[in-house]
């Protein structure tokens, strides 16, 4: 994991020395093993997959978040376009709608980078923007668009910028 792993996942991993002197690595993840699979298998595609293994990471525990959890991974490999994705969300309010789980219990958000890359190309935000932009998004359900203002101006983006944008994110 600490080879392939993202810097904020390395950073959350719980590594040590076993009695043989043999570095481990409680597993943060599913993801990095499955693509270890599947690459050293090459099986037909496509492959559906799922797991609910037990994980691991030494993060800032919050509401919802514990440092050992379990994870219920849903993976579909070989598929090209939206099916996946729409598969997936499928398999998932299958799940709630037979456990009892309605909408009003839960809500399910979908994130894309290419809708929200077009969205800020649209209103001319440059491209070089993305990035610190997407950030910033990221705290929109978390911080009042008002405190964000101040650091989306510092970005040149413009206030009719702004209320266009987070009219479209903020409302359901």
């Amino acid at each position: 994991y600490t080879r392939k792993a993202g810097e904020e996942v390395t950073e959350q991993l719980y590594c040590f020395s076993d009695k043989g002197d043999r570095r481990v690595t409680l597993r943060p993840e599913m993801t990095p093993s499955l693509a270890r699979i599947i690459m050293g298998t090459k099986p037909a595609l496509p492959i559906k997959w799922f797991s609910i293994p037990q994980c691991w990471r030494y993060e800032r525990m919050t509401r919802g978040r514990r440092r050992e959890h379990y994870q219920w991974n849903v993976d579909v490999w070989g598929v090209q376009g939206v099916e996946a994705e729409v598969e997936v969300i499928s398999v998932m309010v299958r799940f709630f709608t037979s456990v009892g789980i309605t909408q009003s219990d839960v809500g399910i958000k979908v994130n894309s980078r290419g809708i929200i890359g077009a969205l800020l190309e649209g209103l001319g935000i440059p491209e070089d923007k993305f990035a610190e932009t997407c950030v910033l998004i990221d705290k929109l359900e978390k911080v009042p668009v008002e405190a964000l203002k101040a650091d989306l101006e510092e970005l040149g983006i413009t206030e009719e910028q702004i209320t266009s944008l987070t009219d479209v994110l903020v409302h359901k």
